[in-house]
């Protein structure tokens, strides 16, 4: 199975195309993103084109061999992959969005959409509203959460203090939430300044991550929709540094750094191999 690897801010997949992409069953997926057994990665980004000319199709499978709707970071490595020096669209599950590749391949600027905190697109469970600062009890503590949708689900908290320990502590009991019927993605947020945020991330399906595109999205769009920061917004990531457009009625840009990695051809050793 051929594969180019890539990793934005530390947030790292592998692109798998064509025939190969037939032989990802979800075992093979992780076997694959293990990185003591594996190849190693934070996911596998599966392209459906056409062609090289398009229309472009993307799917996003998590380390976990579950299927994600969008990823910011995935999708700024995919177009990097792709890398035209024109506009052009990806189709994903969490819907189409824009990209261009710039600065030689290594900065990638991505439209993400809307965001919304409609409970009923997220979807969060309950009746019909807008998720915003709403209280939550998880082990006895209680918390209050922002719900948003940029195509996939996110959890935003804003703790005295983030740190890695928190997110791996409370990341896992929000993502598994009742309140998400489909899981969630969780950040945790500490405004730096009105233009600067820092978080924590815990992803779904994937756990404790150093960077992503559409958590900084929903970070920023869930900051401005406080009253805490105003746009543009810079989220601060242990990986790196990503800059969020909030326009108006929620539509998210991001900008963004890309490196390629390697490219290579996984052994059939690896790929066929059974789990026990």
């Amino acid at each position: 199975m051929r594969f180019a690897k890539y990793q934005a801010l530390g947030n790292d997949y592998l692109v798998v195309s064509g025939q190969d992409a037939r032989l990802l069953t979800a075992e093979t997926v992780r076997r694959v993103c293990d990185r003591h057994f594996g190849v190693g990665s934070d996911g596998i980004l599966v392209d459906e084109s056409a062609g090289s000319q398009g229309p472009f199709r993307l799917r996003i499978l998590n380390p976990d061999g579950s299927e994600a709707e969008k990823s910011g970071n995935g999708l700024r490595i995919f177009a990097r992959f792709l890398w035209g020096d024109e506009r052009f669209a990806v189709t994903t599950l969490g819907g189409e969005v824009w990209c261009q590749v710039g600065d030689a391949g290594r900065e990638v600027f991505v439209e993400m959409g809307q965001a919304t905190f409609d409970s009923t697109a997220i979807p969060v469970s309950g009746s019909p509203r807008q998720v915003v600062d709403e209280p939550v009890e998880i082990d006895g503590e209680r918390w209050h959460v922002t719900a948003v949708s940029v195509g996939n689900p996110h959890c935003v908290v804003y703790p005295t203090a983030v740190s890695e320990e928190l997110a791996r502590r409370l990341g896992p009991r929000l993502e598994s939430s009742p309140l998400f019927p489909r899981r969630t993605n969780v950040q945790l947020v500490e405004v730096l300044d009105p233009h600067r945020i820092r978080i924590e991330i815990w992803e779904r399906g994937a756990g404790y991550t150093l960077a992503s595109g559409s958590s900084s999205c929903a970070a920023a769009a869930a900051s401005v929709r406080l009253g805490l920061c105003a746009s543009p917004v810079t989220v601060v990531m242990p990986g790196g540094e990503l800059e969020i457009e909030v326009l108006p009625g929620f539509q998210m840009t991001m900008r963004g750094p890309v490196q390629a990695v390697a490219r290579g051809r996984m052994s059939k050793e690896l790929v066929h191999a059974r789990d026990h």
